[in-house]
């Protein structure tokens, strides 16, 4: 080969791994910028979540929004709202064997024991007994099947379009989904029934279970955490993993965040509490998830003020 040839050759190699470098450096840079964003804009682990100012609606923070995920033990607040909708905290309600034998955590409820509305309540939203839940499905609608078609239709009318029960517990299954954007909006109707703001709120009690004095201690951190915090219900099970839906009232008013899909507790309250502390960029991006693919849409500047009025529980 000539020694032009072989310049020529060099010349050529020498092009194409420039170009290819290029293409790579460009290609990685890009992949940096487009996570960078999304990372410094949310810092948020869940798979979903949302901060809402409950006046008007507003999202403030947003990430995967309508992705439809399971909701665990926040099913609990609709289950709360169409007992009450239904029965009078007052009501007593007998223990049969299906609630008795639903998988739950301690304490467990024993059959043919009797226990008020009230009490089923607080088992259900301050320890997330999924057996308090059933009895009061059933006490209400004569089955929990027929329980859940109420539930539906009391998300439906809060707006909550894209939530789906099948069970009062939260108890994984086919075809039970909410989003992050309608576990906002069933928090804010929550909390317009003052029994269930009560109980939320309520850090410990003690309360008399199977004929034992027992304390029980809210499953929510941020009411130890956050003094302006006026409750919330947690969730979890294997396939939904760690859930929350909770206010707090800030200066600007009451704000609801809603987690969906967080990997464990300990992150579950550090996306909480960067929710809460408003720690929002500039331009904050919204990222929605639409099968395998992401939307990223830029929204107005979030401006917040630090300070803090006093606490009430009025929306």
């Amino acid at each position: 080969m000539s020694v032009r040839k072989k310049q020529d050759l060099h010349r050529t190699n020498f092009k194409y791994c420039i170009k290819s470098f290029h293409f790579f450096f460009i290609s990685f840079v890009l992949a940096v910028i487009l996570s960078t964003g999304v990372t410094n804009a949310s810092g948020i682990s869940a798979k979903a979540a949302i901060v809402i100012d409950s006046t008007g609606e507003e999202v403030l923070y947003a990430k995967n929004p309508d992705l439809k995920l399971m909701p665990a033990s926040t099913t609990k607040l609709v289950t709360a709202m169409v007992a009450l909708d239904t029965l009078k905290p007052d009501d007593i309600v007998t223990i049969n064997r299906k609630s008795a034998e639903t998988p739950s955590i301690a304490p467990r409820l024993r059959e043919g024991e009797q226990v008020s509305v009230k009490d089923l309540l607080i088992l259900a939203l301050m320890r997330s007994i999924n057996g308090a839940a059933v009895a009061l499905a059933e006490a209400a609608a004569g089955s929990e099947d027929a329980f859940a078609l109420l539930m539906n239709q009391k998300a439906a009318s809060i707006g909550a379009l894209n939530t789906q029960f099948i069970n009062a517990s939260g108890l994984p299954g086919k075809g039970q989904h909410t989003t992050a954007r309608d576990l906002s909006r069933i928090m804010k109707e929550a909390l317009t029934y003052p029994l269930i703001s009560d109980i939320i709120y309520t850090k410990s009690m003690t309360l008399d279970v199977n004929g034992k004095s027992t304390v029980l201690t809210n499953t929510n951190y941020l009411l130890w955490a956050n003094d302006d915090h006026l409750g919330g219900k947690t969730g979890y099970t294997r396939a939904a993993r760690h859930c929350f839906v909770g206010a707090s009232e800030k200066v600007e008013g009451v704000l609801i965040i809603a987690l969906l899909g967080d990997s464990t507790r300990d992150t579950l309250w550090q996306d909480a509490e960067k929710l809460l502390a408003l720690d929002f960029e500039k331009g904050t991006i919204i990222v929605e998830a639409e099968k395998s693919n992401y939307k990223r849409t830029r929204h107005k500047a979030v401006q917040r003020s630090r300070g803090r009025k006093n606490r009430s529980k009025s929306l």
